[in-house]
């Protein structure tokens, strides 16, 4: 079968703009709208925020472009694909074992992710009810609980797996192409609202204007690099599908560009919205500090922090609040279809399933994990989370990016960039991207893993 008749049968997106709404969807998530500000709050504001910016185009998107192309050239899941590109028979079992890596850290993110984005989905019914002002039900929504926590874990999941099981047409483009117009509209407007209260400029200034001797920090370093492959959905084979489903006649290093401008683009405004709104908090009263003088991050900032400042502003508040965790909610879901969407194809390619049972049944054994991480969480949920996110897609990006630049022949890699980019062998990026990616982007990562490990 070739190429373009096996992508066919696997589904393929019907439109440039199908696709990089959707890719855009994956990229654009919690790692962008929750990850990248309180990354941004932890390391010290604009120092993070440069660093970040210059990683995202040094480093995650060649990397971006590596997944994209051997996605695209091998019109199969990341398991599949990478023994594909290899003839000895050692890397072949090579090749299996990183997609096999590959599919089980997706798995792992998704995992931890439900959960997250479980806690901000109770957050909209909470919304409702403090505005229509049923205290005892906005008590229970607001809180963590472990009922209110399986319970949305499991509505989220449900809500992923009924996008993914409708196929890529019809569910991963179809509801892409919806949700990211309305969650760029969402952000625009509670950025333009936040950036007219009292105490937004102080969040601004820390937020745009960096601190040069943070720069160098090994923890700033790991972290910005850690979440320029979070946000961008690398490392796990995320891309790599979704590129095995693109048309021949798109341009991908265009594509590709859009993706990673788009992404990056979104992670700034989040930023834009998220500081600012830390410091309208510390205005009216909020603690916004810890104990040793570092801004609150993580869970803290998004479920106590910020739902502590809607609150101070009243019924005007309750409504930010409502509309500030729909965004979220949305954010969450567009990542999370693509992460499902890496074992699902595995699963009905490997076991020849049909896509509806393929998945149910990943879906539900994710479901069981999350279960697992809710019910063991203090041993778990940190350790998941830095396995997954901090080790495993920084290497796995590595590998993908050596299989691109050293698997694929020459030849071939002109010929697949060549097939909607004719002009391709006399572009810049040709002549810049495959020494690039064989040699200075992996020993660039490596660089930085080792120095996150040794700071």
């Amino acid at each position: 079968m070739a190429p373009q008749d096996a992508a066919n049968a696997r589904g393929q997106f019907s439109s440039r703009f199908g696709f990089i709404t959707a890719a855009t969807g994956s990229a654009v998530g919690l790692g962008n709208i929750w990850g990248f500000p309180t990354q941004t709050a932890s390391h010290g504001g604009g120092a993070f925020v440069l660093v970040y910016l210059i990683l995202a185009f040094l480093l995650a998107y060649p990397a971006l472009m590596a997944e994209l192309i051997i996605g695209r050239h091998t019109r199969h899941n990341m398991v599949a694909a990478l023994p594909q590109l290899c003839n000895r028979p050692t890397l072949q079992v090579f090749g299996r074992a990183t997609g096999l890596y590959g599919v089980l850290t997706a798995c792992l993110i998704l995992g931890f992710y439900a959960i997250v984005a479980g806690w901000l989905m109770a957050q909209i019914p909470a919304a409702i009810a403090d505005i229509s002002g049923q205290a005892v039900a906005k008590q229970w929504f607001s809180q963590s609980s472990l009922a209110r926590d399986g319970l949305f874990c499991a509505l989220f999941s449900a809500l992923t797996a009924a996008i993914v099981a409708r196929g890529v047409k019809d569910g991963i483009e179809r509801w892409s192409t919806r949700l990211m117009p309305a969650l760029i509209v969402l952000m625009l407007g509670l950025a333009a609202t936040v950036l007219t209260l009292p105490g937004a400029m102080e969040g601004l200034r820390l937020y745009l204007i960096p601190d040069f001797t943070l720069i160098t920090n090994p923890g700033l370093l790991g972290s910005a690099m850690g979440q320029a492959f979070f946000s961008l959905s690398l490392g796990v084979g995320t891309m790599l599908i979704y590129g095995s489903y693109v048309s021949n006649s798109d341009n991908l290093p265009l594509t590709g560009a859009y993706v990673a401008l788009v992404d990056t683009g979104i992670a700034f405004l989040a930023g834009l919205l998220i500081i600012p709104a830390m410091f309208v908090a510390q205005q009216r009263g909020i603690r916004i500090y810890k104990a040793d003088d570092t801004l609150i991050a993580g869970p803290d900032l998004i479920l106590q922090t910020l739902p502590d400042l809607f609150n101070s502003l009243g019924v005007v508040g309750s409504i930010i609040g409502l509309v500030f965790f729909v965004l979220l909610t949305i954010a969450a879901l567009t990542s999370s279809i693509s992460m499902l969407e890496v074992p699902v194809s595995f699963a009905l390619e490997q076991f020849k399933l049909s896509r509806r049972r393929a998945t149910c049944w990943v879906a539900a054994t994710i479901f069981t994990f999350s279960l697992l991480i809710l019910f063991n969480f203090d041993a778990l949920f940190g350790a998941v989370v830095k396995i997954s996110t901090q080790y495993s897609q920084p290497l796995l990006g590595v590998l993908l990016c050596l299989f691109a630049g050293w698997a694929l022949h020459r030849n071939q890699l002109l010929r697949e960039i060549s097939a909607g980019f004719p002009a391709a062998e006399q572009s810049l990026f040709w002549k810049i991207w495959p020494g690039y990616i064989r040699f200075v982007c992996p020993l660039l990562i490596i660089a930085m893993f080792v120095q996150n490990l040794s700071g």
